[in-house]
Order: structure tokens, then C-alpha cells, then sequence
């Protein structure tokens, strides 16, 4: 039986390592397409439409004022640009905080409004109350800690405007904006930078499939009023969402010149809580599309499911058994050098050992390639610090996600069991 599930494990690594390396050739292709393209910056916006963006905000009287005048330095036309800010069940000082940034000379002529709510629904909640003020042909959602570089608005736009009939939402690029504040936000940086800059783009070049990551985004009101706002159910709004603009045969596209700055968690158990969260609606969002792998829908759900599920499910399983399989058998190994006589409870032909750290070995090198790949693709990343935070991540950094899988597998069944509501838990900010 334990051979049966190292075997499983090891062909399951190798098609990791396949999809891995498909995805990484897509973002190699989109590379190089990009660098044979010249940039060209919006400047004549006539023809750009209405815009409202909404920013939720639960007590992020750290972080608001920053956000806000980063909005209102965006450059797009005054006039087609409507802001709401919505102080959800605020205790603290946003409120007023944003009040007097809109109060500024240089703002007070600017559309912003401050809604302030009680609702329930979380992010979700906010977004659908604040849904109903909106004015603008396209939905921008920011969140509270966004620092969108002048031109993201533009260049998101710019993209839309290129299909608009296809595409039904579009998507930039985020960075941590302190992400040499803690080891542990360098870290988050890579995982970051390489989501964005291979597997991101690598999808869309391959498959044009995409992904709405919850803040830097746009999307048609129109489908947010056909899809009946956001699933207030849902702990990961962006993941459920993406899902069904995709079902509507809508594309998600990918705006990579448009770039905004976000925080990441800079103590462990903030980022443990944060990610959890994700987790948890991204695997309760995967198993309610289930069912789209044998029904009628496009093959891009089809494949957005396998991916999640692979990523989150399949993958994890087999992560998991191999190292406990190679930690196992290494510790053993070392007994055996003072006590001959132990012997490790998984014992194998020496050839399927020798797959397990070959496929080991491919992973890894995998991993770090795509990390560096992704590091040289954005100005003052490819450090000799990066590199070697590359290489040691992988031990330690992107272990954590098999505990954070698996302690969400185990909350979302608890959930299920007791009908326990899970409450979406806000990301604590630091100044």
C-alpha cells in the first residue's frame, strides 16, 4: 500500500512539474511578445468611459488617506470618474479621515462620496451597498491599502476597450509596497511577484484565462447587475466572482502594464488568518463548481476548476505524502546509523526511491526557476538577496501552505458538520 501512494505521489509531482513548466513557457511567450511592443500611455481618453470606484474599508484609519489620494491622483478625466468610499461598520476614524482628504483644494471639486454602513456580508456587503450608488459604465474596486500607480485606471481601461465585447473584466498586477519591512513580506514579495509575472500571465497567453485578485480590477456594471452583485456567502468574493464571469462566457483579461501597491501581513499570525481565509472560500468556491467538469460549460471552466482543484486538492495530497515519505525515511536513516537494527516503516525497491528525489529534485528546481524567472521580468527584483531567499523558500516559506490547506480543509468540514457561519476576518494594517 505504501508503495502504491509513493508511486501515486511521484506521478502526481511529475504533472505538476508539466503544468509548471507549460505555464512558465506562456509567461516566457508573453515576455517576449511584450518586450517587441511599444508602450503606449492613454493621453487622449474621450472616447473612455464612465468609471466608479469603490473601496471597502473596515477600520483602515492607518492606510485610507494614502489610498484615497492615490485614486485621485489617477490619471483619468475628473468628469467620468465617480469615488465611494465605504466606511463599513467603522469604529475608528475613516470616515473622517476621508472627509478630510476630500475636504483638500486640490480634492474638493472631485465626485467622492463616504458611505457608511451597519450591513452584514462583509467586503461582499460593502461592495453590493455601495453597487447601488454607482453611476459609471465599469466597476474599479481598490481595497482600502491599494496604491495604484498614476496611469493603472488607464491601462486597464486601455485594455477593455480592445475587446469589449469579450471582455467582461480586466485585472492588473500587485505588489507588496512593504515588502522589505519583515523576512516574512520579502517572502510574500516572491510569492507575489511570481503569481503576477508567470503564472498570471502565463494562463492568459496560453488559455486567456484569468482571475479577478480582489483589489486593481475592473468590471462591466452591467454583469455585476446581471450577476446580482457579489456572493455575500462567499469569504473569497474575488475567486466566486471570477467563476462566474467566466460561466457567462465572459474573458477575464490581463492589463499587465497596470500596477498597484498593496500591504502584506507582516507577523506570521496575521498572514496565517489571511491566508486561511482564502483557503477556505477558494476550496468551498472549487467544490460548488464541481459539477461544471461534466456539464455544459465552456472548457475554460472546466480548466479553472482542475487548476484550483489540482493546486488545492491533488497537489497538496501529494506534497504532502512524499514529504512525509522522504522526512521519514531520511530521519530513519540517521537512527540507523547508531541502531542498526531499526528499520523505516516505508520501505521500497530502490528504483521508486530514486524517482521520489528525482521528481523531488525537479520540483525544486522548477519552483526556484520560475521564482528568478519571474524576479528578472520586474526592474530591481533580481537580486543576489531574492536568489538565495529563492532557494531557501521552499523549505520554509511554502511549507506553510500545506498547514494553511490543510487546517482550512479541516475548518470548512467543521463547518459544514456544526452549520457554522464563517465570518470574514479583516486584514490587520501596519503604519
Amino acid at each position: 500500500m505504501a508503495e502504491w501512494l509513493l508511486l501515486l505521489a511521484i506521478i502526481s509531482i511529475w504533472v505538476a512539474v508539466f503544468e509548471s513548466a507549460l505555464i512558465m513557457a506562456g509567461a516566457i511567450r508573453f515576455v517576449y511578445r511584450q518586450s517587441k511592443e511599444e508602450l503606449v500611455i492613454p493621453t487622449e481618453m474621450d472616447a473612455f468611459p464612465a468609471v466608479t470606484i469603490l473601496v471597502p474599508a473596515h477600520n483602515e484609519e492607518l492606510v485610507i488617506a494614502a489610498t484615497v489620494e492615490h485614486i485621485l491622483w489617477l490619471n483619468y478625466p475628473a468628469d467620468k470618474l465617480q469615488v465611494i468610499v465605504i466606511a463599513d461598520n467603522c469604529t475608528d476614524q475613516t470616515a473622517q479621515i476621508v472627509r478630510a482628504v476630500h475636504g483638500k483644494p486640490e480634492f474638493s471639486q472631485r465626485n467622492l462620496t463616504v458611505l457608511e454602513r451597519t450591513g452584514k456580508g462583509g467586503k461582499s456587503g460593502a461592495l453590493n451597498d455601495a453597487f447601488k450608488l454607482a453611476t459609471g459604465e465599469w466597476i474599479c474596486v481598490y481595497d482600502a491599502d491599494a496604491a495604484p500607480e498614476k496611469n493603472a485606471l488607464a491601462f486597464l481601461i486601455q485594455k477593455a476597450l480592445e475587446q469589449p465585447e469579450r471582455y467582461g473584466a480586466v485585472f492588473g498586477r500587485n505588489k507588496a509596497r512593504n515588502r522589505d519591512k519583515t523576512i516574512l513580506t520579502q517572502f510574500i514579495n516572491l510569492e507575489l511577484v511570481t503569481m503576477h509575472r508567470v503564472y498570471h500571465t502565463g494562463l492568459w497567453e496560453l488559455f486567456q484565462l484569468g482571475s479577478i485578485p480582489g483589489t486593481n480590477f475592473i468590471v462591466k456594471s452591467s454583469l455585476i447587475a446581471e450577476l446580482g452583485g457579489w456572493d455575500e456567502q462567499s469569504i473569497t468574493e474575488d475567486t466566486a466572482i471570477s467563476f462566474e464571469i467566466v460561466k457567462r462566457g465572459q474573458l477575464i483579461a490581463l492589463a499587465p502594464q497596470a500596477e498597484a501597491y498593496q500591504q502584506e501581513p507582516e507577523k506570521l499570525d496575521v498572514y496565517m488568518k489571511q491566508r486561511q481565509r482564502w483557503a477556505m472560500g477558494n476550496y468551498h468556491t472549487v467544490i460548488g463548481n464541481i459539477p461544471h467538469l461534466f456539464d455544459s460549460t465552456s472548457w475554460r471552466i472546466k480548466l479553472k476548476v482542475l487548476y484550483y482543484a489540482a493546486s488545492y486538492f491533488w497537489f497538496m495530497v501529494a506534497i504532502v505524502v512524499s514529504d512525509i515519505i522522504f522526512v521519514t525515511n531520511l530521519v530513519y536513516k540517521v537512527i540507523s546509523w547508531f541502531h542498526p537494527e531499526v528499520a523505516s516503516p516505508f520501505q521500497f525497491s530502490e528504483d521508486i526511491y530514486v524517482y521520489l528525489v528525482v521528481a523531488w529534485a525537479l520540483m525544486y528546481s522548477m519552483y526556484v526557476l520560475q521564482i528568478n524567472l519571474a524576479l528578472a521580468t520586474d526592474i530591481g527584483q533580481s537580486t543576489t538577496r531574492n536568489f538565495v531567499l529563492s532557494c531557501l523558500s521552499y523549505f520554509t516559506y511554502a511549507q506553510l501552505f500545506i498547514v494553511i490547506s490543510v487546517q482550512a480543509f479541516w475548518g470548512l468540514l467543521a463547518d459544514k458538520v456544526t452549520k457554522r457561519k464563517r465570518r470574514w476576518y479583516k486584514t490587520q494594517r501596519f503604519t
